[in-house]
């Protein structure tokens, strides 16, 4: 046989018109299209904005002055104190909620920058952080990380049915 493509005669493609003229084309879609360079980029430079963010806001060296008595809580100054109370009674629900189990620090960090940046984007002001109980590690640098951003107008310790003393609700500036 020879390499080279037979020609088709004009009886063979009227045939084969006839065949299927009838059949219409199927819709292609399982085929994934490649991602846009644009957006690999715009998720890169993301990416590296809460990194940046998480690096500005959350020191490691600064220590708050937060009672050590009873559950955790604060409240920012020149806001109401009285959120304080109502992120412990369970009146403002977490729309968002942020699990730390098993992360380092480093990790903790860059997570609870992209929430507080979530929330402010999607507009969403109560949000609830899991760090568990496990050491202790995360549990006690929370707070101090909370405290050092702006966003953040009040946390308190979570009730019961939001995760008790192993998660801790936050209240975010979402500018109104």
């Amino acid at each position: 046989m020879s390499k080279r493509k037979q020609a088709i005669s004009e009886e063979e493609k009227a045939l084969f018109r006839d065949v299927v003229s009838g059949i219409s084309p199927i819709k292609q879609d399982k085929v994934r299209t490649p991602i846009d360079v644009s957006k690999k980029k715009s998720l890169t430079v993301e990416t590296s904005r809460t990194q940046r963010e998480a690096n500005f806001y959350f020191s490691d060296e600064f220590i708050p002055h937060l009672s050590s008595e009873g559950p955790l809580s604060y409240v920012a100054e020149g806001q109401n104190s009285y959120l304080a109370k109502q992120l412990r009674r369970g009146d403002f629900y977490p729309e968002i909620m942020l699990d730390l189990h098993g992360l380092t620090q480093a990790d903790a960090k860059l997570e609870l920058a992209a929430l507080i940046q979530a929330c402010q984007k999607d507009r969403l002001r109560c949000a609830s952080v899991m760090h568990g109980h496990g050491q202790g590690i995360l549990k006690q640098k929370l707070p101090h990380w909370l405290v050092q951003h702006p966003a953040v107008i009040a946390f308190h310790q979570a009730p019961k049915e939001w995760g008790g003393n192993a998660a801790v609700l936050l209240l975010v500036d979402i500018g109104d």
